[in-house]
């Protein structure tokens, strides 16, 4: 392991440092900062040359600002003669822009991915991508992962499995992750039917398969952004008689109006990862943060020696 380097950015530093602990190495040294008009400045504090290089950078918000950063990272490192540059992106922003749903607007999921290449990133490490086939948008190799076996094991833990529960989509998007949970904590499948009335309005309207009347439902996202959607499902579902009610996701981006939704939704607990790091006015009392750092951690060790991401996963 001499011959590899752990960098991170500012946008989730914890999440770095809890990697390389797992890895028993100490961050690489870095200097980030702005100059006095707001340009971003980097400088690497220790030699990468001919090393394998992995920087830690989820694009959560400040999106803008992180994927900047990130960018000059990369740059920086392919300027200093790093062997390999692999960008760690826990979050990928701009994910849900991957196709022109109407006309005239852009595909910034392919726009950000021919950033990053450009940049001099040799290959990228993502986790939980809004749809998969944005892995298909980098022009150099994608590790994809996923959360699912840390947030299946909470559930473990906790006894909700079996015939008690009901694994819930909360959209036709969802069902394939869905599917995947239901067949490792057991169960009964729901999905809820969701038409988009707007950019930003959604409303449910049933649920399809079941039943969810005095079980406990698991609802499972791969985000969750403004909520409405989430709630939205977590409100139909108590309509229809769950005893409980547990909202798992992989990135708690909530922006906007999100902990207003989620204060109000009928839930008993909210699941969310530490993927990107948590504001303390978005700590609420019955939320709980597992850590994606193991997983992670295990796989920038398994790419350092060219060993197998997917058995990772084989292997729960």
């Amino acid at each position: 392991m001499r011959e590899l380097k752990i960098f991170s950015g500012q946008s989730n530093p914890a999440l770095a440092k809890q990697i390389c602990n797992h890895l028993h190495l100490e961050p690489a040294a870095i200097s980030l900062g702005q100059f006095p008009d707001g340009e971003n400045y980097c400088k690497l504090d220790e030699d990468v040359r001919g090393r394998d290089v992995f920087l830690i950078q989820p694009t959560c918000p400040s999106v803008n600002d992180n994927l900047l950063e990130l960018l000059i990272m990369i740059d920086c490192c392919k300027r200093a003669s790093a062997e390999r540059i692999t960008a760690v992106m826990p979050y990928f922003g701009y994910a849900r822009q991957d196709r022109k749903d109407e006309g005239r607007v852009p595909i910034t999921a392919k726009l950000v991915s021919n950033l990053i290449v450009r940049a001099g990133a040799d290959r990228v490490l993502a986790m939980d991508l809004h749809a998969a086939q944005i892995q298909g948008f980098f022009d150099v190799p994608v590790d994809h992962l996923y959360a699912a076996p840390v947030l299946n094991e909470h559930f473990i833990s906790k006894g909700l499995v079996g015939e008690e529960i009901v694994v819930v989509s909360p959209d036709e998007g969802s069902i394939k992750r869905a599917l995947g949970h239901n067949k490792r904590l057991g169960g009964k499948l729901a999905i809820v039917d969701k038409r988009r009335t707007s950019a930003l309005e959604v409303q449910q309207s049933t649920i399809i398969g079941g039943p969810v009347e005095g079980k406990a439902a698991l609802l499972f996202d791969d985000m969750i952004s403004t909520a409405g959607s989430i709630c939205g499902a977590a409100r139909l579902v108590h309509e229809a008689g769950a005893k409980e009610i547990h909202i798992a996701t992989t990135h708690g981006v909530m922006c906007g109006p999100a902990i207003e939704k989620l204060r109000a939704a009928p839930i008993d607990s909210l699941i969310v990862t530490d993927s990107i790091p948590l504001a303390p006015e978005k700590r609420l009392p019955n939320l709980v943060q597992l850590s994606v750092a193991p997983l992670l951690a295990e796989a920038i060790k398994r790419i350092h020696h060219d060993q197998s991401i997917s058995a990772l996963f084989r292997n729960g």
